[in-house]
């Protein structure tokens, strides 16, 4: 009697348990098809994977990254010792008497392009090692400064992209005041990338970057980030506050920016996460079809896009680039005049 006392005596409370329930079955009925469709989509880039590695391209991507980890594992101690910048040979490059004919071909056809000092910022749990081959291709080509950054190996632990930025803006100020350059040219991969970015969009960096090139960044984030529960990997998880903050529209932005990326990447799930989508940015898109995550680095195409995006002039026109030429796949260029939150 008392139960249907309560159940006929108190129909408001009744109706607020069934709109309740409704809503939290809604719900999860949401969360479960969103799950099932972040299975369906990391299942359908899995096998664009694995089509692009049985492939002839395929299997020779798969052999230089195996080649590439042992040869960086031999590298990496030489790496953890940081650059020291010898601005004299930034000097040193005006003079062409000195220089191969290829180098200069470079300084009489590109002065600027080859004075603006090239950074690069290598990838988590990493250093200047993972550049040993794209750096000594670059200078040989005539570029003056390629001065590779080095950052903790405990940031992937403790770390934060945010302040790892302001490092690298940090860094890039000294390299600009010991140069005598206004600008650099950035190349980023991985993680390094990302930093990079930051510093471009959220830190005024654009004032500094003329070209921000990226190499398997995980511009949309990565499942893989999942792995791992430390403060900075949470950061590299799809839909993060700081990707969110990055996705942001803001103020005019000055910045190139040339991403690279690789259908056949196993560390940026899925792989097209890789690719840098935004409203307000100038971005030139390279797709390559067979390459792994930590050979993008020694890549010769990879070495071909840098070269071409740091050669051409602020006021070049834009072409869009033949998909299937030199080994790339679907590759274009998008033009937009950019923004910086």
């Amino acid at each position: 009697m008392g139960a249907r006392s309560m159940s006929v005596g108190c129909p408001t409370f009744t109706l607020m348990g069934t709109l309740g329930l409704r809503r939290v079955t809604d719900a999860l009925l949401r969360r479960a098809d969103s799950g099932l469709h972040v299975v369906r989509d990391v299942s359908d880039q899995t096998f664009t994977a694995l089509k692009a590695a049985v492939t002839v391209g395929g299997v020779r991507g798969v052999a230089v990254e195996a080649a590439w980890m042992a040869t960086h594992a031999l590298l990496y101690p030489w790496g953890v010792v940081a650059q020291q910048l010898r601005p004299e040979g930034h000097l040193r490059h005006y003079r062409t008497d000195l220089l191969p004919p290829r180098q200069r071909g470079l300084v009489v056809s590109a002065m600027d392009a080859a004075g603006t000092p090239i950074v690069l910022v290598h990838g988590i749990g990493d250093n200047r090692s993972a550049f040993a081959v794209l750096s000594g291709a670059l200078r040989r080509r005539g570029f003056g400064v390629v001065h590779a950054v080095n950052y903790s190996v405990l940031t992937a632990l403790t770390g934060d992209v945010r302040r790892s930025a302001a490092l690298l803006g940090a860094h890039i100020e000294r390299i600009c005041e010991q140069t005598g350059s206004d600008r650099v040219h950035v190349v980023g991969h991985s993680l390094g990338g990302l930093i990079a970015r930051y510093y471009v969009q959220r830190l005024h960096g654009d004032a500094r970057v003329r070209t921000l090139v990226t190499l398997g960044t995980p511009h949309n984030g990565t499942l893989a980030a999942y792995l791992l529960p430390t403060p900075l990997i949470r950061q590299l998880r799809p839909g993060s506050d700081l990707l969110t903050e990055l996705a942001e529209p803001g103020k005019p932005c000055r910045t190139r920016f040339v991403v690279v990326w690789s259908e056949m990447d196993q560390v940026i799930v899925p792989q097209r996460n890789a690719r840098l989508t935004h409203p307000g940015l100038l971005v030139e898109e390279h797709q390559i079809r067979d390459s792994g995550h930590l050979s993008l680095p020694v890549d010769p195409r990879t070495l071909h896009t840098v070269v071409a995006a740091i050669t051409r002039s602020d006021d070049a026109p834009q072409h869009r680039i033949t998909p299937g030429r030199a080994g790339f796949a679907g590759s274009g260029v998008t033009e937009r005049h950019g923004s910086c939150p």
